[in-house]
């Protein structure tokens, strides 16, 4: 009998940052039981409600999905849904349904986590009709691609695959007709900072080199050198959870590097507390009378430590260096 590979630091770091994806899923059902927005997809990927979160997470929340989301959106209406998302690292994440409700469905929707995630996702779709029924609606044929660590149809896609290996991750979405002709749009949310640079650099450079019109949008930390950024590290450290890319987060300008020096013709970054600040007004005002903050500051402090980055190249010419908040 083969022996067994020793369990490695590497495997208890991503199993680590797999749970990740289950604080973020729990996270966002809560806000959303809260009404900070809608999405009626969660309830099928988190289980219940869970325990109370305080105003500022729900609020850190709320400011993620709509800085996003809004560019997001605004990709798909430059490019008229003629567009392909490749969401990396997706976790549990609801993007696909809601861009279908909304009528703003890419030619086709990408995702890639680790196998073990995908596999999980895959029963939750296979087992709640109303996950599966829009895979079947926008689907042509009878049957779906469908084995362990992958699922296919002609508009939705899930791939298990680890981000650091390029080549592998390359000609599985060939395999499952990935175009690199079609505008497109890569989404990564607090994934390339549990890899290291030279391996988030790859990714990003992989993704300059097969896209000749693109957008690659980034949330993720920032300003991770003082001293509310180190107990945030500390605090990642005590649950095994290794920020190995830490060092693009230094700065908004240490972002938007790791795209200019890769290829990416044009970068912009913000700060959540920014991006916060910019969000409509009448809807920030509502979410803020859901509950009372107390520590207005330590929303402040917390979005200061996050942002979005986004950049693109644009060979088409549909003005993607025009899309800003």
């Amino acid at each position: 009998m083969a022996a067994r590979q020793p369990f490695t630091d590497t495997d208890t770091s991503d199993e680590a940052v797999r749970a990740t994806c289950d604080d973020a899923t729990t996270c966002k059902r809560f806000a959303t039981s809260k009404g900070y927005w809608k999405d009626p997809y969660i309830q099928y990927f988190a289980r219940s409600v869970g325990e109370r979160k305080a105003p500022e997470i729900n609020r850190g929340y709320y400011a993620r999905v709509q800085g996003v989301n809004h560019l997001l959106d605004a990709f798909i209406r430059k490019a008229e849904c003629n567009c392909q998302v490749i969401n990396v690292g997706a976790g549990l994440d609801t993007t696909f349904w809601r861009l279908k409700d909304e009528n703003l469905m890419p030619r086709k929707f990408f995702e890639i986590d680790f196998p073990t995630v995908v596999a999980r996702k895959i029963h939750n779709i296979k087992t709640k009709p109303p996950l599966s029924k829009p895979l079947i609606e926008t689907h042509s044929t009878d049957s779906l691609l469908l084995d362990a660590h992958s699922l296919d149809s002609d508009r939705y896609c899930i791939i298990g695959a680890d981000l650091r290996d390029i080549s592998n991750l390359d000609e599985k979405l060939k395999k499952f007709q990935l175009n690199p002709e079609l505008p497109t749009l890569l989404l990564s949310e607090c994934v390339l900072v549990y890899m290291t640079p030279s391996q988030s650099s790859n990714l990003v450079h992989w993704a300059a080199e097969t896209f000749h019109t693109a957008m690659f949008i980034n949330y993720e930390q920032v300003n991770m050198s003082d001293r509310f950024g180190q107990v945030m590290i500390e605090n990642l450290q005590r649950r095994q959870c290794t920020l190995a890319g830490v060092e693009a987060c230094q700065s908004l300008d240490t972002q938007k590097e790791r795209f200019l020096k890769t290829g990416w013709e044009h970068a912009d970054a913000l700060d959540m507390m920014t991006v916060y600040s910019m969000l409509p007004q009448d809807d920030v005002a509502r979410i803020e009378r859901l509950e009372f903050l107390d520590e207005r500051e330590l929303l402040q402090q917390l979005l200061q430590h996050y942002s979005i980055c986004w950049a693109t190249k644009d060979k088409l010419n549909l003005g993607l260096s025009q899309l800003v908040f």
